[in-house]
C-alpha cells in the first residue's frame, strides 16, 4: 500500500505500539518512537508543482504563510488539519471522495495518482493500491507463481470481499487495517497498515473497475490509457529491479497471462471511465480537469460546528450522564487558588496536580469490577474485585490535556498512552485533528479521555469521534476534564449519550470568543509558563472549544 500526501515524498513514521495519524494519512508500523512533540526541526520546502497543474482553492483554510508540514528526525507533523466530518449529533456527515483509477499493468496508475494528490494540495489523502489486496496463496498455488505459471492479472487473484469492506469503511471515516503484500515471496506479511482520517482516497488498480461493488463506492473513475509496448518496457524494469524476476519469466507471464487478461477483463472496462487519460502523467491537461472537479465537490461537503454547538442545548437540565466531584472545603479551595490570576507558576501546578489526582480517582470508581478471590501470604482466602475488562489506556487532548497523564500514570501501573493533537482553524473558528498517536488494540480498552478544560465541546465532540472511529465502545469512554462550561457538557452528551463525563466542577457561561465565564483562564499557559501571541485562540491550549 502506498500512502501520499501533497507534499513531497512525506516520510514513513515508524510508531511505538498502534497507530499514527497526520495530515497525509499515516502508515502504522511496529516499532519503537519518541512520543513527544517536542524538538520540531525547520519547515522543509513544498515540492513544485507539475508545470501545467495549478493548485485549487483549498479546502481547508490553515495559515497561508505557513509551510505544510514540520519534521522531527522520526516523524512528520502537518499544520494542516483535518476539518470536522461529522456533525452535532456526532454522526459521520461527510464521506471521503474516492478517485478510482484503473488501467493496465505499467500504464502510470501511480505517476498520475502521485500527480493529482500533489495537485489537489488538501489535507489528509490516502493512495490505496490494489495491489495489496492479493489472495493468500495456497501451496501449489505459490509454486505456480515462482514458475511464472500463476495467473495474477485475473480477477480471480484479487480478495474482493476484503478490498470492498476495506474501501468502504475507510470511505465512512473508520481507522481500517490494509494487508501488505510480498511480491518476492507471493504472501501477505504479517504486520498489516493502519489508515485513518482520510479526505481523499486515491484508489489505484488494474481490475479498479472489475466489480459492482467496489465501483459503487467510486465517486469519480479514472482509465489511464497507455501503449501496450510501453506499459512491457515499464513492467520489465519493474519486475527485475523490484521483484527479482529475470527477462524469460517476464515475458512468458506477459504473453502468457497480462496481456490476455488486459483485452478480456481490463479493456473492456474503459466505458464505466468518467474520464480517459492517454498517455498518463504526461496529460496535464486532463489532470487539471480531474483536480478542478476534485476540489468542487470537496467545497459542497464543507461543514461547521462550533458555530452550531454555540446555539445549540440552551437551558436544557445537564445530563444524567456528568459526574460533579463533590465541592468539599479542600476541593473549593483548590479552585480558589488556581482560578485566581495572581497565583504564581509553581502553586498553579501544584494544585492543578492535586485536583488532577482526586479527578483521576473519582473516574475510576466508574469502571466495572468483577468477583475476585486471592489467596492471601497467611493461606486466607480474600473476596475482593477486579476490573471487569482486559485493560485501561488513556488518551489526552495535546498539550492542555498532556498536564493530567502524570496523575494517571500515578495511579494506573504500566498504563498505555495515546494522543491526540486538536487546534482551531482561526479563518472558519472549527477544530481540526492535526495528529493521533493512539496504542493498538484500542478496541478492546476502557479509554480516560484527557482534556484540561473544555468550553464548546468542539475538541470534546472531535476526540470522541476519533475514538469511536477506531471502534472503541462509546460507553467505554470517559471524558475527564478539571474544568467544564455546560454549553461543552450538553454537546458531547447530546451526541454521545453513553460517554461519561467526569469534572471536578462545571461552570455556567461561556463568553462571545467562546472562553469560560468565570473560568480559569488559559491553562495550558499558565501551566507550561508560556503565552500566547495575542492571535492564537486560547482553544488550541483547551481552553474554548
Amino acid at each position: 500500500m502506498e500512502i501520499s500526501s501533497s507534499d513531497c515524498k512525506p516520510e514513513e513514521v515508524p510508531l511505538d505500539e498502534g497507530v499514527e495519524t497526520e495530515r497525509s494519512m499515516s502508515r502504522s508500523d511496529s516499532g519503537s518512537g519518541d512520543d513527544s512533540l517536542d524538538g520540531v526541526m525547520n519547515c522543509i520546502p513544498r515540492c513544485p508543482l507539475t508545470p501545467s497543474l495549478s493548485p485549487g482553492k483549498r479546502t481547508t483554510s490553515g495559515s497561508k504563510s505557513m509551510p505544510p508540514l514540520l519534521r522531527t528526525n522520526k516523524r512528520t507533523i502537518y499544520t494542516a488539519g483535518r476539518p470536522p466530518w461529522y456533525n452535532v449529533t456526532g454522526t459521520t456527515f461527510k464521506e471521503a471522495f474516492v478517485i478510482g483509477l484503473c488501467g493496465g499493468s505499467a500504464s502510470g496508475k501511480t505517476t498520475v495518482a502521485n500527480k493529482i494528490i500533489e495537485a489537489l494540495d488538501v489535507p489528509w489523502v490516502v493512495l490505496l493500491s490494489m495491489d495489496s489486496f492479493y489472495k493468500v496463496l495456497s501451496k501449489e498455488e505459490q509454486e505456480l507463481a515462482a514458475k511464472n505459471e500463476y495467473n495474477f492479472d485475473h480477477p480471480d487473484a484479487f480478495d474482493f470481499e476484503l478490498l470492498v469492506n476495506v474501501l468502504r469503511k475507510l470511505k465512512k471515516g473508520k481507522s481500517i487495517k490494509v494487508p501488505v503484500y510480498d511480491f518476492t515471496s507471493h504472501c501477505r506479511r504479517k504486520e498489516w497498515k493502519t489508515v485513518y482520517g482520510a479526505n481523499v482516497v486515491v484508489f489505484e488498480g488494474i481490475l479498479a473497475f472489475a466489480n459492482k461493488e467496489l465501483l459503487k463506492l467510486l465517486d469519480m473513475k479514472v482509465f489511464v490509457d497507455t501503449d501496450s509496448d510501453i506499459r512491457l518496457i515499464r513492467r520489465l524494469k519493474r519486475d527485475i529491479s523490484h521483484r527479482g524476476r529475470d527477462i524469460s519469466g517476464i515475458i512468458k507471464q506477459y504473453n502468457k497471462f497480462v496481456k490476455p487478461a488486459f483485452e478480456q477483463y481490463i479493456e473492456p472496462t474503459v466505458q464505466v471511465a468518467d474520464i480517459v487519460v492517454p498517455r498518463g502523467g504526461d496529460n496535464f491537461v486532463a489532470l487539471d480537469l480531474i483536480v478542478q472537479h476534485v476540489h468542487s465537490q470537496l467545497e459542497k461537503r464543507e461543514i461547521t460546528v462550533r458555530s452550531a454547538l454555540a446555539s445549540a442545548h440552551q437551558g436544557q437540565p445537564l445530563p444524567t450522564t456528568l459526574t460533579v466531584m463533590e465541592c468539599t472545603p479542600q476541593v473549593r479551595g483548590m479552585h480558589t487558588i488556581i482560578r485566581n490570576k495572581e497565583t504564581n507558576r509553581d502553586e498553579f501546578i501544584f494544585y492543578s496536580k492535586r485536583l488532577m489526582r482526586l479527578l483521576i480517582e473519582q473516574a475510576l470508581s466508574f469502571l466495572p469490577l468483577k468477583p475476585l478471590s486471592v489467596e492471601t501470604p497467611q493461606g486466607g482466602v480474600y473476596h475482593g474485585r477486579g476490573l471487569s475488562g482486559k485493560r485501561i489506556t488513556g488518551v489526552s487532548i495535546l498539550r492542555a490535556g498532556e498536564t493530567m497523564e502524570q496523575a494517571l500514570r500515578a495511579v494506573c501501573k504500566d498504563i498505555r498512552l495515546g494522543k491526540i493533537l486538536i487546534q482551531t482553524n482561526h479563518d472558519t473558528g472549527d477544530p481540526e485533528l492535526h495528529y493521533l498517536r493512539l496504542p493498538r488494540d484500542i478496541s478492546e480498552d476502557y479509554v480516560i479521555l484527557m482534556d484540561s478544560t473544555v468550553s464548546t465541546g468542539a475538541a470534546a465532540l472531535m476526540a470522541v469521534r476519533v475514538l469511536l472511529d477506531h471502534d472503541v465502545p462509546e460507553d467505554k469512554i470517559f471524558l475527564l476534564s478539571l474544568l467544564m462550561a455546560e454549553m461543552g457538557v450538553h454537546s458531547v452528551a447530546y451526541a454521545f449519550p453513553k460517554v461519561r463525563i467526569i469534572t471536578t466542577a462545571v461552570d455556567k457561561e461561556v463568553n462571545d470568543q467562546f472562553h469560560i465565564i468565570p473560568g480559569i483562564g488559559n491553562f495550558g499557559d499558565r501551566y507550561f509558563g508560556t503565552d500566547a501571541p495575542s492571535d492564537w485562540c486560547e482553544s488550541d491550549e483547551g481552553m474554548d472549544i
